[in-house]
């Protein structure tokens, strides 16, 4: 995307930013942590949006769910939340339907959008509708004819539960007698399991913010993770994985990328923010859409933060911008 376009983005936000009264955002809850199976990212994601909060003057205050009573939200009086759950119970349109009971203005996407982008099965059945690429796919289940799913996909094969992120149950199988150990794994995380083509090239992810016809992707980051294994430990913990952004690739790439990313995050309704992760195949170029974040990671480790910071924004002006952005999205 052109410089000037970033700029602008840029631009926009110090002059959002400048309109804000901290003193007028009131009570401010930053849930994080929950029951699923991202837990421990989404403690990390929340202490770094909570520190950065309170580095703005924001009064705001630490809710987990899992250790606090959903009743305790409304004594607790917030004026608004931004939430930094991922995976189930938080991202999955469960905490923003009840937001929503409670008129409480929150961060991200609303109950549908979120509904869907958390069901991978889901999303692609959507994406697929409006003819945006994403990779061939099969549900698996315990009678499945695996030698019939290697032939329709071809090896290998991406085995992954369809409704938790951050590479929790996913393997990469290259032989059809791995697939039902493979299936086992991830159906211990969900009773959806998918098995996916697996787009053999480039690993891109493209944050997205703003809403409708005014969302506008943020820079590209290319992945490039040990043995090309970006799996939780590589996502998380590992300093070798390396997060180029600029990626190195040509430009036209690049706006193919991101406008890719712009329509699967229009397509699904998303609102605030979110971050689209994509593979290019390195035979054909084609950019391949893989699913869609819509509470994306806060972490030290995360690539919001490192495309908006790409854009010129610094993380504690992101997190003070969308919170400002808050509402209640149904």
């Amino acid at each position: 995307m052109p410089n000037v376009v970033m700029s602008s983005w840029s631009e926009q936000v110090q002059k959002d930013l400048a309109q804000v009264n901290v003193a007028d955002l009131g009570k401010v809850g930053v849930l994080l942590g929950g029951k699923s199976g991202e837990r421990e990212i989404s403690l990390m994601s929340g202490k770094g949006v909570l520190e950065a909060l309170l580095s703005k003057g924001v009064n705001a205050h630490a809710f987990d769910p899992a250790e606090q009573s959903i009743s305790d939200l409304a004594s607790q009086q917030f004026n608004r939340v931004f939430i930094a759950l991922h995976g189930r119970y938080g991202e999955d349109g469960t905490m923003q339907g009840l937001l929503e009971q409670m008129k409480l203005p929150y961060t991200g996407s609303g109950v549908l959008a979120s509904a869907l982008a958390i069901d991978k099965q889901a999303t692609k059945r959507l994406w697929s509708s409006f003819n945006l690429a994403t990779p061939k796919f099969a549900m698996l289940n315990t009678k499945s004819d695996w030698n019939q799913i290697a032939k329709d996909l071809g090896m290998p094969i991406i085995v992954k539960q369809a409704r938790e992120g951050s590479s929790l149950g996913l393997s990469k199988v290259t032989n059809v007698a791995d697939l039902p150990a493979a299936y086992q794994m991830a159906a211990k995380l969900d009773r959806d399991v998918m098995a996916e083509q697996c787009i053999i090239g480039e690993e891109l992810t493209c944050p997205i913010v703003g809403d409708g016809v005014n969302a506008q992707p943020l820079p590209v980051i290319r992945i490039v993770a040990p043995d090309s294994n970006y799996d939780y430990h590589n996502k998380y913990f590992s300093d070798d994985t390396r997060y180029l952004c600029p990626t190195g690739l040509d430009v036209s790439v690049e706006k193919k990328v991101q406008d890719l990313a712009l329509s699967a995050y229009r397509a699904l309704g998303c609102k605030g923010w979110g971050r689209a992760d994509v593979m290019i195949d390195n035979q054909t170029g084609q950019p391949y859409l893989l699913e869609m974040n819509t509470a994306p990671g806060m972490t030290g480790h995360s690539l919001v933060p490192m495309a908006a910071r790409a854009a010129g924004v610094e993380y504690a002006d992101l997190v003070l911008w969308l919170l400002s952005k808050a509402g209640v999205n149904s």
